[in-house]
């Protein structure tokens, strides 16, 4: 069984701690996918000192809270916009997936990332994903799968009558044929 990566999508807001000089500081919110809230927060630090110049020490989270897909049995397309930190420098890209969650679509994303440029999850920054109409998909690989009378052929079957119940065998004198058709 393929071990899958455990992700959540967060929403954090947080603000600069209220000063004498700045009662009422502005709200930072993100949405952000983390394994937990534990390092949605931490990534949402990151992201606030990079963007804001506001740190842990001199800021507060007013709230965390996980996200769930609306619909989650209905089948999207996913634009994923990605900044990441290769060995020659940053690059941004845009990319394209078909899940039924925004979380299913970023999980892609990151195992593509780590499959196809070597990047590290800490090295990748999700920075937009929004769902797209199946008109406005630009990659092809996407395109393909977009069909509503596309099939798939089951070339191999194994006999799943010869695999349990009376017939079964632990040795058999000759190979399965799996080929029908």
């Amino acid at each position: 069984q393929r071990h899958k990566m455990v992700l959540y999508e967060f929403q954090v807001v947080g603000r600069r701690a209220p000063t004498a000089t700045i009662p009422t500081p502005k709200l930072l919110r993100m949405r952000l996918f983390a394994p937990n809230d534990v390092v949605a927060k931490s990534r949402f630090w990151y992201f606030a000192k990079q963007q804001q110049n506001v740190k842990k020490t001199t800021g507060e989270i007013l709230s965390c809270n996980k996200i769930f897909e609306g619909k989650p049995s209905k089948l999207k397309n996913f634009g994923v916009w990605i900044r990441y930190t290769s060995r020659s420098g940053v690059h941004n890209m845009y990319k394209e997936f078909r899940d039924l969650t925004r979380v299913g679509a970023v999980r892609q994303a990151y195992e593509e990332m780590a499959g196809r440029h070597r990047a590290r999850w800490s090295a990748i920054h999700i920075i937009r994903v929004d769902e797209i109409a199946s008109k406005d998909v630009r990659r092809d690989n996407t395109k393909q799968f977009i069909n509503p009378k596309i099939k798939f052929p089951l070339v191999h079957r194994a006999d799943s009558i010869r695999r349990k119940g009376q017939f079964k065998q632990t040795f058999a004198p000759h190979r399965p044929t799996t080929s029908f058709g």
